[in-house]
């Protein structure tokens, strides 16, 4: 039934808005960081890549019933995360079932996060993705893999995934911090090309979703 549910949302007519939503998930952690980024990156999506994405996003818990109702999910934050027992079982069920989490530190989340995800998938590895897979390659080309938005401790940016059954469906951005880059400009004075550079990884990303 879970598939059905995400399969229908994917096909739904144009007509019908898709929705997608950022997580709010426990620990202490500040779920609720970049409040601009989501609505602006529906925005760019919409003008650019032709989707039909709700312009507010939706807030939803990992242990919710209501995860399913969204193909992409977003999570961030600067600090500690915390799944509880009921939290894995429905985050694993949502993106086994065709459901996507994409995870952005805001700095500061690395070593909560690592542990939580491994909770999802004790036996999938998280793997870093090569600039060579499909997220990367459309509707904007990245040749380098994932773009570099905010310098935080100046090390290189990566793109970390889940795999299952072949499938993409857990993205860990890690040193690139998108959300900041999708937020407003004067949130953070990045210049116009930082901010654009940031949204079209994002459009490449619920591309891969939509289309794969």
């Amino acid at each position: 039934m879970k598939k059905i549910v995400l399969f229908f949302l994917l096909i739904s007519s144009v007509s019908f808005a898709q929705e997608i939503a950022l997580l709010k998930y426990s620990g202490g952690g500040d779920w609720y960081a970049n409040p601009t980024s989501l609505p602006n990156l529906i925005k760019y999506c919409n003008q650019n890549i032709n989707t039909k994405i709700a312009p507010k996003p939706g807030l939803v818990e990992p242990s919710s019933p209501d995860l399913f109702s969204y193909p992409f999910v977003h999570m961030t934050g600067h600090g500690n995360v915390v799944f509880s027992p009921s939290d894995v079982e429905n985050l694993r069920n949502y993106m086994t079932s065709g459901g996507f989490l994409h995870i952005d530190d805001n700095y500061g989340m690395d070593e909560f996060i690592r542990k939580e995800i491994k909770k999802l998938f004790p036996n999938n590895a998280l793997t870093e993705i090569p600039a060579s897979h499909p997220i990367f390659q459309k509707p904007n080309v990245f040749a380098g893999g994932i773009p570099k938005i905010h310098e935080h401790d100046g090390k290189r940016p990566q793109a970390f995934g889940i795999f299952y059954e072949s499938r993409l469906v857990l993205l860990y951005t890690y040193e690139t911090d998108l959300g900041d880059g999708w937020e407003d400009q004067e949130v953070h004075n990045d210049p116009r090309e930082v901010h654009e550079k940031a949204l079209k990884m994002g459009a490449n990303i619920l591309n891969y979703i939509f289309n794969n």
